[in-house]
């Protein structure tokens, strides 16, 4: 096991910002856009959330690692962020259903990180200046070596990589004998949200990403679920054109996240990259169609353009904003049984005031079958 605590590393900010602190997690020099994520719990599933593809994570809550880890809590089959930014790692837990040590965890996901640095100042500059890139490195102290390597880096913005993070090949999840099929276009799915899908009486095939709309019809859903995913989604031409074909099918659509850019896309109405992006579990939506209040889970770094929305009201009904700045959470098509939300309704973590929207989706795809 590496000496935890025991060896410096280097935080190097776009902008030119230096932070010293120390080196946990394996020994190395790891890239990426830099966010931050508002949660007090669930560090593992954020690690393990693919929408965090080569993304550096920092952690506002003050402590890290306190329950340890557990196989069943991760959100995909591998930890997903490039890196990890902390203010303490707690590497003693005392939670009697974790495997392991947060450190023990890191090494063997080979995550490169770093502790002990002003976190707060971090997320200041973040908010301040807007998403930037990154660089961690416990091997390479020379400021300029690390700028050189911190050019190299590409922007997120104009990055496909769904493709990356999405299933290899198809594969199923939930009872055969179920009621309903639903076809999964995957991403860079959570495995809660199949669960959430399959618990509700469906039969899921997951689908990669760059599957033909040809070979998911041919399976003969009920339904068609457009999954959350990392990078651009204005990138994402084969997804748009999919999800198309799919809408003329008349059959029911629910999208989360990504998804919902790929359905708002598919419509006419283009994305654009936020300054700082939402990510955290507390994160206050209104439904604009019940007048109720919900507080989500997110993590986005792109949005849809509401002035293009609203100048399809005909067409297309803005569902839910975001109290926090009024950006589009959610939106339903008026002539098709298909709608989406930016946020996570199934919450893990987070609260689960949206997993209705779960729910609706089933009921939406009941009632076209009758």
């Amino acid at each position: 096991m590496t000496h935890i605590g025991t060896h410096t590393a280097t935080l190097l900010l776009e902008d030119g910002s230096v932070f010293k602190g120390k080196a946990y997690g394996i020994k190395g020099t790891t890239t990426g856009e830099i966010c931050f994520n508002t949660g007090m719990t669930g560090y593992q599933e954020v690690f393990t959330d693919p929408s965090y593809f080569r993304q550096i994570l920092v952690t506002t809550n003050a402590h890290i690692g306190n329950y340890g880890t557990r196989n069943s809590d991760s959100e995909s089959e591998k930890v997903q962020i490039a890196g990890l930014i902390v203010k303490n790692f707690t590497n003693d837990f005392h939670r009697p259903l974790a495997d392991q040590s947060i450190q023990e965890y890191l090494e063997q996901e080979n995550l490169v990180c770093i502790s002990d640095i002003d976190t707060r100042a971090v997320v200041k500059k973040i908010r301040n200046q807007g998403a930037m890139n990154a660089i961690i490195s416990s091997e390479h102290d020379d400021i300029d070596v690390l700028k050189k390597m911190l050019a190299d880096t590409p922007s997120m913005d104009g990055l496909e990589l769904a493709s990356r993070v999405s299933a290899k090949e198809s594969y199923f999840v939930g009872d055969e004998s179920s009621d309903y099929k639903v076809a999964v276009l995957d991403f860079g799915t959570k495995q809660n949200i199949l669960h959430c899908i399959a618990e509700r009486g469906a039969y899921l095939k997951v689908f990669p990403a760059k599957t033909s709309f040809d070979e998911i019809a041919a399976w003969n859903p009920d339904g068609f679920f457009l999954s959350n995913g990392p990078g651009d989604p204005s990138t994402m031409d084969y997804a748009i054109e999919t999800t198309k074909s799919i809408l003329n099918t008349n059959k029911p659509v629910f999208g989360i996240c990504l998804g919902h850019q790929i359905l708002s896309l598919a419509n006419g109405v283009s994305t654009y990259k936020m300054h700082h992006g939402h990510r955290g579990a507390n994160h206050p939506v209104k439904n604009l169609i019940t007048g109720k209040c919900e507080i989500t889970t997110q993590n986005h770094g792109f949005a849809v353009n509401t002035e293009e929305l609203e100048a399809k009201k005909d067409t297309i009904q803005i569902t839910h904003i975001n109290l926090n700045d009024n950006t589009i959470e959610g939106i339903a098509l008026k002539d098709k049984p298909a709608f989406s939300v930016q946020h996570h309704p199934e919450a893990a973590p987070g609260p689960h005031d949206s997993r209705y929207l779960f729910d609706q989706f089933i009921e939406n795809i009941k009632n076209h079958k009758s």
